[in-house]
């Protein structure tokens, strides 16, 4: 949501824009961290824990759909968690383990929290299928505070790396390397 913005606002819902200045970002997961300066009180939406997310789990997208109708509420049911290899439009991130919903997650959702029936947030809407409906995806919440943490911290995100890529093991690659069953 925030890749390439020279400058960005947040719109409270009493109408007050504030400014914000970028924290850190994490094209891999697709995930940002802004900060943003007020008087008085935020309001904060309590973070669920999305690895207790379950299939037929009741599901709350709000967003800002279409970018222009601010506050929308769409509800579903979690279809899948683990969702990966996602081609997406605008640019897939790296690293992929979606929450797919049929909560309708539409255009301008980006960012925008997905909820359980409690309130609380298991996720973050990031992607949809334009080609399809009833198909969303949402950045389990789980790995945006992992994320966040360490883009508050440090400002940037630090992953270990092998070297190597896993790849199936086909008959005709096991036979050039001259494996045997």
């Amino acid at each position: 949501v925030v890749r390439d913005a020279s400058e960005i606002t947040v719109i409270l819902n009493d109408k007050r824009k504030l400014k914000a200045k970028i924290v850190g970002t994490d094209p891999s997961t697709d995930v940002a961290v802004i900060k943003i300066s007020a008087d008085g009180d935020l309001p904060t939406v309590p973070l669920g824990d999305s690895d207790e997310v379950r299939i037929g789990d009741g599901a709350i997208a709000i967003g800002n759909a279409l970018g222009e109708l601010d506050g929308t509420l769409t509800v579903g049911v979690i279809s899948a968690k683990g969702r990966s290899n996602l081609s997406i439009v605008g640019g897939a991130p790296a690293y992929q383990s979606f929450i797919q919903t049929d909560a309708s997650i539409n255009f301008g959702n980006s960012g925008g929290p997905l909820l359980n029936i409690r309130g609380e947030a298991i996720g973050i809407n990031t992607a949809i299928n334009p080609t399809g409906s009833g198909i969303g995806f949402a950045i389990p919440v789980n790995i945006a505070k992992h994320i966040s943490e360490q883009l508050v911290s440090h400002g940037k995100v630090t992953r270990g790396w092998l070297g190597i890529a896993p790849q199936e093991l086909t008959p005709e690659l096991a036979e050039s390397w001259g494996l045997k069953d």
